[in-house]
């Protein structure tokens, strides 16, 4: 993503949504969309602002009635924002359902890979306010990383709301592009699983380099959970980083060698973004 197409810079956590005053309908309330009503709450979003549309609710959903959170309530609501977090393959049936539930005023945020803007205003309505987002699976911890696009619908406050939305899971990016957001699922959407396989084949390697299987499961994730810590906290980017642990003619170099060779690692990963990308683009046609 260039910088020329990013309309604003990683903007950390938003503070506060204790002043949300309407109502907020969550449809899907699974791994993501659950790490983001964890989030909502964890930033003063009172439940009782909250519809949940899930019909296998975890049990932490289900407690939060006690607190005033509406749980599968016969529609419509009416929402002021609707979040829709379900998987794409069900939203053909899902979000035709929902449109009684918005007006004029209300904005529609989709965490929905591959279902274009396209899409949900044909699903809703050609007047829909609707921002297409893609989080990440570290949202369960807070440090996600969401890119989102609006249609020309969206006004500066819904697209603010939106970005508080978002932002309770991790950092927000904004792009004026629809056509990067493929992209931008093949790399942070489903980047989460090609670190998790570096380190199962980091802890495969070591084994067959002789290391007993408990510790090399144990090296290898420490050493992907503190190298993306420290490339988290530190401000250099990952190529000095990179140089940084290299001393030359050592170990390090001579791995490198294999990883960095012309059909090492790169060709590998540009590999697997562009099929990613393909299959994202491919749900958008579903």
């Amino acid at each position: 993503m260039t910088a020329a197409r990013t309309m604003n810079q990683t903007v950390e956590r938003e503070p506060l949504l204790r002043d949300f005053s309407g109502t907020l309908v969550l449809v899907g309330a699974g791994k993501m969309g659950g790490a983001m009503l964890d989030g909502w709450l964890a930033l003063g979003l009172d439940p009782m602002r909250v519809v949940v549309i899930e019909p296998q609710p975890a049990a932490a959903v289900a407690a939060l009635q006690a607190r005033g959170l509406r749980l599968n309530p016969a529609l419509p609501v009416r929402a002021e924002a609707l979040v829709i977090a379900v998987k794409p393959q069900q939203a053909g049936e899902v979000v035709p359902s929902l449109a009684p539930c918005l007006d004029g005023a209300s904005v529609v945020v989709s965490i929905m890979a591959g279902r274009t803007l396209a899409f949900l205003q044909s699903a809703l309505a050609p007047t829909t306010a609707i921002v297409r987002a893609m989080p990440n699976t570290p949202a369960a911890i807070g440090r996600g990383i969401t890119v989102a696009v609006a249609n020309a619908r969206v006004t500066a406050p819904q697209r603010d709301l939106a970005h508080r939305l978002l932002a309770a899971t991790g950092a927000v990016e904004w792009v004026a592009e629809e056509a990067l957001m493929d992209a931008v699922t093949a790399v942070s959407g489903s980047g989460p699983a090609y670190v998790f396989l570096l380190a199962e084949s980091l802890a495969r390697a070591a084994i067959a380099a002789g290391l007993p299987a408990d510790l090399a499961e144990k090296l290898a994730r420490a050493t992907v959970a503190g190298s993306g810590e420290l490339l988290h906290r530190l401000s250099e980017d990952a190529a000095t980083l990179r140089k940084n642990v290299t001393s030359p003619g050592g170990t390090t170099a001579a791995a490198l060698d294999v990883l960095m060779a012309p059909d090492g690692l790169d060709q590998l990963m540009a590999r697997a973004v562009a099929a990613a990308t393909r299959r994202s683009r491919e749900l958008g046609r579903a």
